[in-house]
């Protein structure tokens, strides 16, 4: 029996067409969902992504606003265009792109972004709700990935889950993630010793390591849910999914998995958080 291919572009696919319908129903109540993004500097990989987000916004009817700061902008200086987002009733959602150059503190920024507009959930307060069970906007990939187990009706209660990455808008909420869901926990990371064993006894592995291929074919057991979260120039995402057609029950395909979600995930939090206008 081959494995379930977790199809993020389609469901993203569906999902677009789902928020298209809710945006337009919010316009003709008077709200104009807004996301604004900002990106401080001129790394070509993220002007792509902030460009592919703005792209997204424009498909489903929403409105994007672009902040677009100089290389040599200050913490201070990126403060004051963060709390003027903060303040602009307008704006709904409220986009840092990660990496900002060296010179600006990226943590006192991002949490500096109000938690009603964080819908990248990249704020301390965001993941400490979301680590609680309170309401909060996940971060987008891990978030993006609790979609695709939920969509394609995957069972994660009492499994055994590896988590290979512990970064704070990956790794880390997405072992939170899971531990929301009843499932037991393993973060490995770098230094992890015994790596290769850990990942053998896995019932659940997630590849967020941001290393091409890091974990091998012969590494996952039979019959195991196989996420990878990452995506390199090589066309190849964190683990070597190489027959995994054959030894997963269930896997992310790459591109075309957890990718797409992400920049859907983004959307539809911009989209809820216009939508709690109707409710105040």
């Amino acid at each position: 029996m081959s494995a379930k291919i977790l199809d993020g572009k389609k469901l993203a696919s569906l999902s677009e067409e789902e928020i298209k319908a809710e945006v337009s129903e919010l316009i003709s109540k008077g709200i104009n969902p807004t996301l604004a993004t900002i990106l401080v500097g001129n790394d070509p990989a993220s002007e792509t992504y902030v460009r592919m987000k703005r792209n997204t916004c424009k498909k489903v009817g929403m409105e994007s606003i672009a902040v677009e700061l100089s290389e040599s902008t200050t913490t201070e200086e990126l403060l004051v265009t963060i709390n003027d987002l903060n303040e602009n009733p307008n704006v709904h959602g409220i986009l840092l792109q990660h990496p900002v150059p060296s010179q600006i503190d990226e943590r006192r920024c991002f949490d500096a972004i109000d938690i009603e507009k964080d819908v990248d959930g990249v704020t301390c307060l965001g993941f400490g709700n979301m680590s609680m069970g309170i309401n909060a906007y996940g971060s987008c990939t891990p978030a993006g990935i609790i979609r695709l187990i939920k969509h394609y009706e995957l069972e994660v209660q009492g499994l055994n889950a590896v988590v290979v990455g512990r970064s704070p808008i990956l790794g880390k909420p997405m072992a939170m993630m899971l531990l929301n869901l009843n499932a037991t926990v393993t973060i490995c990371h770098s230094r992890t010793q015994n790596i290769e064993t850990i990942i053998k006894n896995a019932d659940l592995i997630v590849g967020a390591v941001g290393i091409p291929k890091f974990i091998k074919t012969e590494w996952i057991k039979q019959g195991a849910i196989v996420i990878d979260a990452g995506f390199h120039p090589e066309k190849c995402g964190d683990i070597d999914l190489d027959h995994m057609d054959e030894i997963s029950s269930a896997y992310t395909p790459v591109p075309g998995g957890v990718g797409p979600m992400t920049i859907n995930t983004l959307i539809l939090h911009t989209m809820q958080s216009a939508k709690k206008l109707l409710t105040n």
